[in-house]
C-alpha cells in the first residue's frame, strides 16, 4: 500500500477497508493525516464553524446489573446508595438547565432489573407534559436491548413506543468497542456488537436520530478500533434514504480512575495526544457518510481538543452541566458557556451553539453561567 493512493481515495469520500484504515494510522505522518481530515471537514462542513450544545447528562437511575469493569458509576441492586430519579429532582434540575441555556437533557441509566418498558414511556410522557419544550437525547441501545428483554418486547416495538411517549433522539453509549472479545472483557452483561448495531439500525428506520462513539484505550486491538468504525459506517449505509441517521461520531479514551480493569487487569489507558488526534483523523477518514465528528475534550482536555479541530473533528460536544459516569472514572475536565466559547474561538474558528439535530440556535439573550464545582 502507498499512502499517496490512500490519501487520494480518503478525498474521494472511498470507504476505506480495516487494514487500509490501520495502515494509514501506522505509517502516515501527523501533519499529512491531519491535513487529509481537514480537508474532509472543509467538504462536508463547508460553513466552517465549530458547534457545541447545552445540555446536561442526567441519570436516571445507577442500578445496574450489567457489571461493566470500567464503570465506577453504577451500583448493584439493593446497594444503600443505589437510587432511581424522583420527578421532583428531574424538575429542579431541568428548570436550572433552561436557566443556562440548554433546552435537552441527555437522559441515561443503568440496566435497573426493575424498570421496563413502561417506567420509561411513562417517565418521557411526564417529563414532556411538564416540559413540552424540552428535548429527550434518551437511552442508548444496550439500555433498549435490557427493556425490552425484561418487557419482552421488540426492539421496533420499544423504539416505537419510546419515540411516541417523547423520545427525540437517541446517543450512542454502550458501544465501547463493537468487537464481541473486548466486550466479553470488560462490558459482558451489556448486549452483544451486532443487537448494539440492529437497534440503531431499526431507529434510523423509524426516524430517530442518534449518535455513534467509540471509547478506545484498553484492552482493544488497533485492528478491532477499525472494526468498530466500519460497522457504524455499514450501518450509516443501511439507513432509510430519508433518514439522519447517525448525526455524529465521538471517540473518546477509557478512564481508568479506580476502575475494575485497572485493579484487577492492571489496564491502564495509555493513550497519547498525538494518538487521540490521529483517531480523530482517521474517523473522520473511515466515516465519509457521517457529517459530523466531535472532539471529546471531557477526557483529552482543551488543549488536544482544539488540535483535533484541525484534524478533522467540527463539534466540540456539549458544556455538561452534569455528569457523573465518565467523571466517576476520572474525566476533570470541565467548561462554561463562556468558556467552550473561547476555547474554540482560541483554535481559530467560529463557535455555534447548535441543537441534537446540527441545527444553528440563537444564543439566549440571557444565560445563568454554572459554577464548575469538582
Amino acid at each position: 500500500m502507498q499512502l499517496s493512493g490512500l490519501y487520494e481515495r480518503a478525498l474521494k469520500f472511498d470507504f476505506l477497508n480495516i487494514e487500509e484504515g490501520v495502515f494509514l494510522f501506522e505509517h502516515a505522518p501527523l501533519t499529512e493525516l491531519m491535513y487529509v481530515a481537514n480537508e474532509l471537514r472543509k467538504k462536508q462542513v463547508p460553513h466552517g464553524k465549530v458547534t457545541w450544545i447545552i445540555d446536561r447528562n442526567m441519570n436516571t437511575t445507577n442500578v445496574c446489573v450489567a457489571n461493566c469493569k470500567f464503570c465506577n458509576f453504577y451500583r448493584i441492586p439493593g446497594h444503600p446508595e443505589s437510587y432511581v430519579t424522583d420527578i421532583e429532582t428531574y424538575k429542579v434540575k431541568i428548570e436550572e438547565t433552561f436557566r443556562y441555556g440548554g433546552e435537552q437533557l441527555l437522559l441515561q441509566g443503568g440496566h435497573n432489573p426493575e424498570l421496563g418498558l413502561d417506567y420509561y414511556t411513562d417517565l418521557f410522557r411526564q417529563l414532556k407534559q411538564l416540559y413540552p419544550n424540552l428535548k429527550l437525547h434518551t437511552l442508548g441501545p444496550p439500555e433498549v436491548a435490557h427493556i425490552c428483554k425484561i418487557s419482552g418486547v421488540t426492539h421496533r416495538e420499544a423504539l416505537l413506543a419510546l419515540k411516541e411517549a417523547g423520545m427525540d433522539s437517541m446517543p450512542g453509549p454502550g458501544a465501547e468497542i463493537l468487537n464481541d472479545r473486548v466486550r466479553r472483557l470488560i462490558s459482558k452483561g451489556k448486549c452483544g456488537a451486532q443487537e448494539w448495531l440492529d437497534i440503531m439500525h431499526e431507529a434510523h428506520k423509524i426516524g430517530l436520530t442518534t449518535s455513534a462513539t467509540m471509547m478506545f484505550g484498553h484492552v482493544e486491538t488497533l485492528e478491532e478500533r477499525f472494526e468498530h468504525l466500519v460497522k457504524i459506517r455499514e450501518v450509516q449505509a443501511k439507513k432509510p434514504q430519508d433518514a439522519k441517521g447517525f448525526v455524529a461520531f465521538i471517540p473518546w479514551t477509557f478512564q481508568d480512575v479506580d476502575t475494575l480493569l485497572r485493579r484487577i487487569r492492571g489496564t491502564k489507558n495509555l493513550t497519547t495526544g498525538e494518538e487521540y488526534i490521529r483517531m480523530i483523523a482517521m474517523s473522520r477518514i473511515m466515516l465519509p457518510n457521517v457529517k459530523n465528528i466531535q472532539a471529546s475534550w471531557l477526557t483529552v482536555g482543551k488543549h488536544i481538543a482544539q488540535i483535533c479541530l484541525h484534524a478533522g473533528a467540527n463539534d466540540f460536544g456539549s458544556i455538561m452541566i452534569e455528569e457523573n459516569v465518565v467523571s466517576a472514572a476520572g474525566a476533570p475536565h470541565r467548561f462554561t458557556a463562556n468558556g467552550i466559547q473561547q476555547a474554540i474561538r482560541e483554535a481559530g474558528f467560529e463557535p455555534q451553539l447548535r441543537n441534537q439535530q446540527y441545527e444553528f440556535r440563537k444564543m439566549p439573550e440571557q444565560i445563568e453561567e454554572q459554577v464548575i464545582t469538582y
